[in-house]
C-alpha cells in the first residue's frame, strides 16, 4: 500500500514557493503581488495570501500535544467541551432563580447572574437565588456593577455551610477592580486597599479550588474598538499586575494565578478569533512561568468569550445571530472553557423567551450536530491559523512589553497609554465603516429598504457607554459600537418621517445599460443607508423624460446614473432642468468632474466616498437633525 502511495505522489513533485509565487503573479496580469493579495490587519502585521508546510518551521510549540506547557493547544487532553452559559439579569431572585431552573433544562451547564444595580447579596439571597441549583453539576457565574467581593464571600458561605463537595464547585466572581480603573477613572479603594480587598477573598475561598474570584474582562477592550492584538496584550498586561500585586502583599502565585479568569470578547474576525485564543494561552502560560509557580497547572488560563458588542446592530437585528454564529464557532474552536452567546437583541431591549432560545441553541447545535467539542484543538496544522497564532502572540507580546517598560498596568492607564491605543485603533476601525472598508450588514452596506425602528428606542443605544465616576482621575474607555454613527443618523430620519415626507432618492436612469442599473444600485443602496425612500428605473430616453419623472414622484434627490463618457453632456442638461427644485447628484467620479463643478454641479457619490460624512451633508440639506 505504502508504495502505491508513494508511486502516486512521484506524479506530482514538489513544487517550491517561488514556482507558486511566479504562477499567482503571472495570473495577475501585471498587477502588484503585495498590493492586490497581501492583506495587511490591523494587528499591524501582514497575511500572504497562501502558506505552506515550510511557514512553520519557526514554530517551536507545534511539538506540544493538547494539555502541555504552553498551552496553545488547549488545557483539554480528552475533548474540546466547554461550558454553555446564559446570563439572566437579577432583578427579583425568586425569578431570576425560576429562570435559571428553566434554561438549566433546555441544555444550558453554566449561569451567569448579572446584578446591574448595586446591591448587596447576603447568604440568604443566596439561598433563594440558587435554591434547587446543584452546585455541583452547573458552572456558576456573578457580575455585578458594585460588591462583587460581598458577593463572592456571601457565595463561599452559602456553599460551605451546604451539602456540596467544594472541589467540585465551579463557579466564578468578575471582580476586576484594576479593569474597572479604565471604565470608572478611579481605584474605589485605591491600589492598596484594591490588592488588599483580593487577597483577602483569594484566603477566605482556599476551601474552593474551583472557584476564581478574579476576573480580567478583556472584553472592555474589544467592545471598546481596539484590535485583537490589543484585547489581548492589554488582558496579559491587567493579569500580570494582579500576579505582581497581589502575590508581593503576601499570596502564593498559584493561589492568585489559579483565581483568574479571563473574559475575553470575540469578533467576527473568524480565524484572528481564533488564533488569539490559542495565542493567548501561550503567552499567558509564559508570563505565570516566569513568578515561579509550584506546578505547571498554575501556568493555565482559564478563558470564557463572549460574543461582543461592538459589531452589532439595531437595525436589521437578525443579523446579529449570524455574527454571533460565527463568533461562537470561532470560540469553540479556539478552546475556549465556557461561551456566552448574547441574544440578537441584548443591545437594544431586554432580551425575550425567543431570543435567549436561539442564542442558548447556537450553542447547543455546534456540540449536538456540529461535533465542535469532540476534537481537541481541531484547527491544529492548519497554516494559515498556525501562522497567525504566532504573528497574535508576536505582536501582543510587543505590546505587553511596551506596557510594562512603563511600569506596568496601572501605570500606563493613568499615563493614558492605554485609553489612547484604544482611542486610535477604534478611529481608524470608524473611518473603515464610514468608507465601508469595514462592512456592517444592514448598516453601512445593504440595508433593509423598508425597515424602520418600531415602537421607541432609548437615545442611548445610539451612544457610546460612558460609566466616568466624578472623581475620576484618568480618562476612561467607553464601550460603543461600530454602527452608532449610521444608526443615530437613520433614526433622525424615522423621526423626521413621523410628521414629514421620507426624503426620496431618485435615480435618473439615461445611457449605457451597464453604467445606469450598476450605478443606480450603489446609489439606492447609499441613500437607503440613511433611511430614505429610493426609486429605481429601467431608464429613460431623455434627460427631460427622466427629470419630468422626477418631480412628479416628488423627489427630494435626483441622482444622475450614466457612463463616465456620458456625463459630459447629460449631467448639464439634468442639472439645469431641476433648477434647484431638488439635490442634484451624479453617481461616480467621471473624469469630467471639475469640469461639472465649474458649471455648479457639486455632488458626487462613488465607492471612495465617505458614507458616513456625505450622508451627514445630505441631511442637513434636507432638515433633518
Amino acid at each position: 500500500m505504502a508504495e502505491k502511495y508513494n508511486k502516486l505522489f512521484e506524479e506530482f513533485p514538489p513544487i517550491s514557493t517561488e514556482t507558486w509565487k511566479a504562477k499567482v503573479v503571472a495570473d495577475l496580469k501585471g498587477a502588484d503581488f503585495d498590493r492586490k493579495l497581501v492583506w495587511r490587519t490591523n494587528e499591524g502585521f501582514s497575511v500572504q495570501p497562501f502558506y505552506r508546510q515550510e511557514d512553520l518551521t519557526k514554530l517551536e510549540y507545534l511539538d506540544t500535544l493538547p494539555g502541555e506547557f504552553p498551552y496553545v493547544r488547549g488545557t483539554k487532553t480528552n475533548n474540546n467541551d466547554w461550558y454553555v452559559r446564559q446570563n439572566i439579569i437579577v432583578k427579583d431572585l425568586e425569578e431570576a432563580n425560576k429562570k435559571a431552573l428553566d434554561v438549566l433544562m433546555k441544555g444550558v451547564t453554566s449561569l451567569g447572574f448579572v446584578f446591574n444595580e448595586c446591591t448587596e447579596v447576603t447568604v440568604a439571597d443566596m439561598s433563594v437565588l440558587l435554591k434547587d441549583i446543584c452546585l455541583e453539576s452547573v458552572e456558576v457565574n456573578f457580575a455585578a456593577k458594585c460588591y462583587s467581593n460581598k458577593i463572592a464571600a456571601a457565595f463561599a458561605d452559602y456553599v460551605l455551610a451546604g451539602k456540596w463537595d467544594p472541589a467540585k464547585v465551579v463557579a466564578s466572581v468578575a471582580c476586576d477592580s484594576f479593569g474597572n480603573y479604565l471604565l470608572y477613572g478611579r481605584l474605589k479603594n485605591g491600589k492598596d486597599g484594591s490588592v488588599a480587598q483580593l487577597k483577602d477573598l483569594i484566603e477566605k475561598t482556599t476551601a474552593l479550588p474551583n472557584f476564581r474570584v478574579v476576573a480580567v474582562n478583556a472584553k472592555n477592550y474589544g467592545n471598546a474598538g481596539a484590535s485583537v492584538v490589543q484585547e489581548l496584550a492589554f488582558a496579559l498586561a491587567q493579569g500580570a499586575e494582579y500576579l505582581s500585586a497581589v502575590t508581593e502583599a503576601g499570596a502564593e502565585v498559584d493561589a492568585i494565578a489559579k483565581n483568574i479568569k479571563f473574559n475575553f470578547s470575540v469578533s467576527a474576525n473568524y480565524f484572528m478569533e481564533i488564533a488569539k485564543l490559542r495565542a493567548a494561552r501561550m503567552l499567558w502560560a509564559q508570563i505565570v512561568k516566569a513568578y515561579e509557580p509550584k506546578c505547571d497547572d498554575s501556568c493555565k488560563m482559564n478563558a470564557h468569550a463572549e460574543t461582543g458588542s461592538w459589531n452589532k446592530t439595531v437595525y436589521d437585528p437578525y443579523v446579529n445571530m449570524l455574527r454571533t454564529q460565527t463568533e461562537a464557532m470561532s470560540a469553540a474552536l479556539g478552546g475556549a472553557n465556557s461561551i456566552t452567546v448574547l441574544p440578537f437583541n441584548a443591545i437594544y431591549e431586554e432580551p425575550t423567551t425567543f431570543s435567549d432560545r436561539i442564542a442558548r441553541n447556537q450553542q447547543l447545535l455546534l456540540k449536538e450536530e456540529s461535533n465542535f467539542d469532540k476534537i481537541v484543538d481541531p484547527a491544529a496544522g492548519s497554516y494559515y491559523v498556525e501562522e497567525l497564532t504566532a504573528s497574535i502572540a508576536d505582536e501582543a507580546w510587543k505590546l505587553f512589553l511596551a506596557i510594562q517598560d512603563k511600569g506596568g498596568f496601572l501605570a500606563a492607564a493613568k499615563e493614558g497609554f492605554i485609553q489612547a491605543e484604544v482611542k486610535a485603533m477604534a478611529a481608524k476601525r470608524d473611518l473603515n465603516v464610514a468608507t465601508r472598508r469595514e462592512n456592517l450588514l444592514g448598516v453601512n452596506q445593504f440595508p433593509n429598504f423598508t425597515e424602520k425602528i418600531e415602537g421607541s428606542v432609548d437615545a442611548s443605544v445610539f451612544e457610546a457607554q460612558d460609566l466616568t465616576a466624578e472623581d475620576a482621575e484618568i480618562e476612561t474607555l467607553k464601550p460603543y459600537r461600530g454602527a452608532q454613527a449610521f444608526e443615530k443618523m437613520r433614526a433622525a430620519t424615522d423621526n423626521f418621517a413621523k410628521d414629514n415626507k421620507r426624503p426620496l432618492a431618485f435615480m435618473l436612469t439615461i445611457g449605457n445599460l451597464n453604467f445606469r442599473k450598476a450605478r443606480a444600485q450603489f446609489a439606492c443602496n447609499f441613500f437607503a443607508v440613511a433611511g430614505y425612500e429610493v426609486k429605481d428605473n429601467n431608464g429613460f430616453e431623455t434627460i427631460e423624460e427622466g427629470v419630468a419623472a422626477a418631480k412628479a414622484a416628488g423627489a427630494d434627490i435626483v441622482v444622475l446614473c450614466s457612463s463616465d463618457d456620458e456625463y459630459a453632456e447629460l449631467a448639464p442638461a439634468a442639472f439645469e432642468a431641476i433648477k434647484g427644485e431638488a439635490i442634484f447628484v451624479v453617481a461616480g467620479a467621471p473624469a469630467c468632474t471639475d469640469e461639472l463643478k465649474a458649471k455648479g454641479i457639486e455632488n458626487f457619490i462613488h465607492v471612495k466616498s465617505n458614507l458616513l460624512e456625505e450622508l451627514k451633508a445630505y441631511q442637513a440639506k434636507l432638515g433633518i437633525n
